[in-house]
């Protein structure tokens, strides 16, 4: 059964625990945003009352620094507010042949609006043309974050304008992948809270994005097990297909496709329904956690909502 939440209390989710050299952006208790590292202990477990060292960066640059300035943390924000959010599909071996869809033999773009963008602990919110019969399905995705404007850049120096990676989902309504929308997968992929993203960014030196777990967990249930190696075209290489001609923005996202076992595919298939619990997972960066809900069971929700601390 999927887990239950008190109505009044607002999703929490953690970790509760992160690698020293992960980001976070988060809001303070006076509504200001910043990037910092939290604070944890010698077994990396976040300190409470949780506090950040804030980060500064300077433009052109992928390094961050520390300010020395500590602050109180109100909530974790997704991790940026992206100008573009590309995406590449079929891009695993597995998730290409239980498509029964031939490996492509350049990337397959499409792209997700920044208005898609939610954090860990948001919902996932059923669009009501998507809710009846069920479509909603899940997609375990390594993010990249551009940190520089790019440009025509060969595989080779791709890697140096990455800033780090973060964890998406790209929630898709299968429906709407096919006839309904027209046949292409934009829209399938667009709707708000579709591109759940964070809770944090490992800068590009602390990861290694040839070789990660990633998994999908929906109420528990093991739903995706892969490894980025399994990747068609590796993150070099999509960068320099999506630079061709074509100014990447500093902040741009780049998801890297899923791998098998996403719920469309499954007999019988597995939608996302109201209540389900979805966690994404990638090896050496964390957990993505959301909740599924409607947009009428939310409302109710806001409207009685008490803050909880979103970590």
């Amino acid at each position: 059964a999927a887990p239950t939440y008190p109505l009044a209390r607002r999703f929490a989710t953690l970790p509760t625990s992160v690698p020293t050299s992960s980001i976070v952006r988060f809001e303070d208790t006076s509504g200001m945003s910043h990037f910092g590292v939290l604070k944890v202990d010698d077994d990396d477990e976040v300190i409470h009352p949780v506090t950040a060292q804030l980060l500064a960066r300077d433009a052109d640059s992928r390094q961050w620094r520390k300010t020395g300035e500590s602050v109180a943390v109100r909530r974790v924000l997704p991790p940026l507010e992206p100008p573009a959010i590309y995406c590449v599909g079929l891009n695993y071996h597995a998730h290409a042949a239980e498509t029964g869809m031939e490996l492509p033999r350049f990337p397959v773009v499409f792209m997700k609006p920044p208005s898609a963008v939610c954090g860990a602990g948001d919902y996932i919110i059923i669009p009501d043309v998507a809710m009846d019969p069920e479509e909603l399905d899940f997609e375990a995705e390594l993010a990249v974050i551009i940190g520089r404007d790019c440009k025509d850049v060969s595989e080779v120096e791709a890697m140096s304008y990455v800033l780090g990676y973060t964890i998406a989902n790209d929630v898709s309504a299968r429906r709407w992948q096919g006839k309904k929308g027209g046949g292409q997968w934009t829209r399938a992929k667009a709707f708000d809270t579709f591109c759940p993203l964070g809770p944090v960014i490992v800068p590009a030196g602390k990861f290694n994005p040839g070789s990660a777990r990633i998994q999908t967990l929906v109420n528990g249930e093991l739903m995706q097990d892969g490894n980025t190696s399994d990747m068609v075209f590796s993150v070099a290489q999509i960068i320099e297909f999506l630079s061709q001609s074509t100014t990447l923005q500093a902040g741009t996202v780049i998801l890297t496709g899923t791998p098998a076992g996403v719920g469309y595919t499954r007999k019988p298939p597995v939608y996302l329904k109201p209540g389900d619990d979805v966690e994404v997972r990638i090896e050496g960066i964390g957990r993505l956690r959301n909740r599924v809900t409607t947009r009428q069971v939310k409302e109710i929700r806001d409207a009685s909502d008490e803050f909880v601390l979103r970590l």
